[in-house]
């Protein structure tokens, strides 16, 4: 076999999930590349085998092969294919978050020509753009990503490159908050994913995380779970393991949204058993569990460590809202954030970071007692949820509206107001936000659960099948069955494992007992 179809055959491999067979294949091509004096063709199979073996965690094996292909590039200094180790070199300095480094890197790249080599041309476009949108120049930077992904759509370049753009495009406009263009771009993958069916490589595996992510954003939860378990499942089964841990976040963010804390604790381990952070999301389930202490320490060291503005961005709304839960000693703190964070959005300009920054303010100048000067802010940041199409965070921005309401005298509104934001959160199975719009409505800390359902929610809570409860009430099982049934109803949950979470929550059970 001659090495063009070795390279072929690679490709096919890898977009298989057969990346071990892959990483031969390509070895192969590379040395009979090398000792054919075609340095070049040598020098892009060098770029493939190294991102396989990094995404693999084989970070040192990677580093190993690219001073390899360094070696072999001087022999023939003006090779244009040079610039796939350009692209390498701004990879280590993105994974490293020394974007300015990554920059220079960057700007050394060639223009390549679509016609001489398709692939080399969206890779340095697609680098050139993630090195400009990480050092703030962020419409130059989407318009060469927009540029790339032109490339891709048109399918010119190769169906490993068409993932790795996909992949590298949406994850940027996700981190920008871009969530239109992600949504748009993430139609167009899944339309192209839809036409490969039997891609199963780490790209696909990415692709569905991003996937998880905007259904999640977007209310479709059960698709969301289904995407973000596939993910998990593709990334750990051997290459995409240094991945795997944004799948994990994703369904711990799910189970959490859900009220199945358990099940998301679980998936936080596993996230950070990846090696990837698992805040702001576990910091925000130790506030749902009432640990809020716990909360504020993570959410406050984690900010400390982070210092640039998008990923902090990401982080604030998280620190204001775990910060006002003890306004006592986080007030101050969370007014502070809710500054940073509009200067953050005023400097970007995206639709879903001044959503973020309104809701923040409104919900500060609620907890100050200004509920008048509160809704200006959420009312706007209601209305780009709505035009961004995510739900959730609409009806979040509803009950600080409804008790922005309360607090002015005009419960009509109010009621009004939390009614629409639980209609929501039921259709979206936010089991914790359809129980506490359902208290703040009663207005008493369990008014919607009889003695009897109390108990069985705190035999739930320790464990107990409803054989073992029947039992001990002396009721039948047909009877706890019933009871069951209402106690999901009346919580607004859809498992024993978010009832246990509430019950916990709320203090119907001790604390201890989940330790």
């Amino acid at each position: 076999m001659d090495t063009a179809d070795l390279e072929l055959l690679a490709e096919a491999a890898d977009m298989l999930g057969r990346s071990d067979y892959a990483v031969v294949l390509l070895r192969r091509a590379y040395t009979g590349h090398a000792e054919s004096g075609a340095v070049g063709q040598a020098l892009r199979c060098a770029y493939w085998l190294c991102k396989l073996l990094a995404w693999g965690g084989e970070f040192a094996h990677s580093g190993a092969w690219l001073a390899r292909a360094k070696r072999l590039a001087l022999a023939d200094p003006g090779c244009p294919e040079y610039a796939y180790l350009g692209m390498l070199d701004a990879e280590l300095h993105f994974r490293a978050g020394e974007f300015p480094e990554m920059l220079k890197v960057a700007h050394r790249l060639p223009e390549v020509g679509y016609g001489a080599d398709p692939d080399l041309a969206a890779g340095t476009t697609m680098t050139r753009g993630l090195a400009l949108v990480n050092n703030g120049d962020i419409a130059a930077g989407l318009a060469e990503l927009d540029d790339a992904m032109a490339a891709v759509t048109a399918g010119t370049v190769s169906a490993r490159c068409t993932g790795m753009i996909y992949c590298v495009v949406i994850g940027a406009c996700q981190e920008l908050q871009e969530l239109r263009r992600a949504k748009e771009w993430s139609e167009a993958l899944a339309k192209w994913c839809a036409a490969q069916p039997d891609f199963t490589g780490v790209y696909r595996g990415l692709c569905r995380v991003h996937r998880a992510t905007l259904l999640q954003l977007g209310g479709a939860w059960p698709e969301a779970v289904h995407e973000a378990r596939l993910a998990c499942t593709q990334l750990t089964a051997g290459y995409g393991e240094g991945a795997a841990g944004g799948a994990f976040y994703e369904l711990a963010e799910l189970h959490r949204l859900r009220g199945e804390y358990a099940d998301s604790e679980q998936a936080y381990r596993d996230t950070l058993n990846h090696g990837w952070d698992a805040q702001p999301g576990l910091a925000l389930l130790w506030l749902a569990r009432g640990r809020k202490d716990q909360a504020a320490a993570a959410i406050r060291r984690v900010l400390a460590e982070t210092t640039e503005p998008l990923r902090r961005a990401r982080l604030l709304p998280a620190a204001v809202e775990i910060l006002l839960a003890n306004p006592t000693d986080g007030q101050g703190e969370a007014a502070s954030f809710v500054d940073e964070l509009q200067g953050i959005a005023s400097d970007l300009g995206a639709a879903a970071l001044r959503a973020m920054a309104g809701q923040a303010s409104g919900a500060v100048r609620l907890t100050e007692g200004a509920a008048r000067e509160a809704l200006p802010p959420l009312r706007q940041a209601g209305r780009l949820w709505r035009d961004l199409e995510v739900p959730y965070e609409a009806a979040r921005v509803g009950v600080l509206v409804g008790l922005a309401c309360r607090a002015l005298g005009d419960e009509g509104s109010a009621a009004l107001e939390l009614d629409a934001a639980r209609q929501l959160f039921e259709r979206l199975g936010a089991g914790p936000d359809v129980a506490r719009v359902r208290r703040l409505t009663v207005g008493t800390d369990h008014p919607l659960l009889s003695p009897r359902e109390l108990e069985v929610v705190e035999l739930i809570s320790l464990g107990h099948s409803n054989h073992a409860i029947a039992a001990k009430l002396f009721l039948s099982e047909k009877t706890v069955a019933r009871h069951v049934s209402n106690i999901f109803g009346k919580l607004g949950v859809t498992s024993r494992t978010a009832a246990a979470a509430y019950a916990f929550a709320h203090g119907i059970v001790e604390r201890g007992t989940f330790a």
